[in-house]
């Protein structure tokens, strides 16, 4: 596989939590082929920076889904507000 092809994947689709009108998260999944990447931005409560953890590597995009629907699960628990991008 070329270099090109690693660094060009295909976003399956991104996930924007809110809580009281504030951002909390947005969730992004990109489809490499040979691998599938969440990246996360985090907009912690009291601060203007942007947190980046990750990114979180899947073997497939079916993984990556199944980890963003868990977290996402866990935020509407928390009381957020979950839009599509």
């Amino acid at each position: 596989m070329s270099y090109a092809a690693e660094t060009t994947g295909r976003e399956l689709f991104v996930r924007h939590a809110k809580k009281d009108g504030r951002s909390v998260t947005i969730l992004r999944a990109v489809d490499y082929g040979s691998s599938c990447v969440v990246e996360a931005e985090v907009f912690p409560a009291g601060s203007q920076d942007i947190v980046k953890p990750g990114p979180y590597t899947f073997a497939d995009a079916s993984q990556a889904t199944a980890f963003v629907t868990e977290a996402i699960e866990s935020l509407i628990y928390l009381g957020c507000d979950i839009y599509d991008n």
